[in-house]
């Protein structure tokens, strides 16, 4: 009975958790920046970025323990501000964080089609 109890609360808590999340996604890439929208979207999808900010940004994803002050400061002096390069790391984290996001829910349906929850 326990596990009807928490089956049935999955999908209302998941569904809620995806309804912050989609208005956290919409805030970082379409809310008021410094950095344009075109620049947040290719940080958040980690795609068709210039150097340094390409760099960063697949540091941000894949390698955080690895960015330093120089990965910063090349972003800087090809005229990012502060604001912008924060924008960038931020949108570049939550897109990353995105895809793991989805890709979790896609296996949680997945086993739980097959039974295994």
């Amino acid at each position: 009975m326990n596990r009807r109890r928490i089956r049935k609360r999955q999908p209302a808590a998941t569904s809620r958790i995806t309804e912050l999340h989609h208005a956290l996604v919409a805030r970082v890439l379409h809310g008021e920046g410094r950095a344009p929208t075109e620049v947040r979207r290719a940080a958040f999808d980690g795609v068709g970025l210039d150097e340094p900010t390409r760099t960063l940004v697949e540091k941000v994803c894949y390698r955080a323990h690895l960015i330093t002050d120089e990965d910063v400061s090349a972003l800087r002096t090809a005229g990012r501000s502060e604001d912008e390069v924060f924008e960038i790391v931020v949108c570049a984290a939550i897109g990353q964080a995105t895809r793991q996001f989805q890709g979790a829910l896609a296996a949680l349906a997945t086993a739980t089609k097959a039974g295994g929850l």
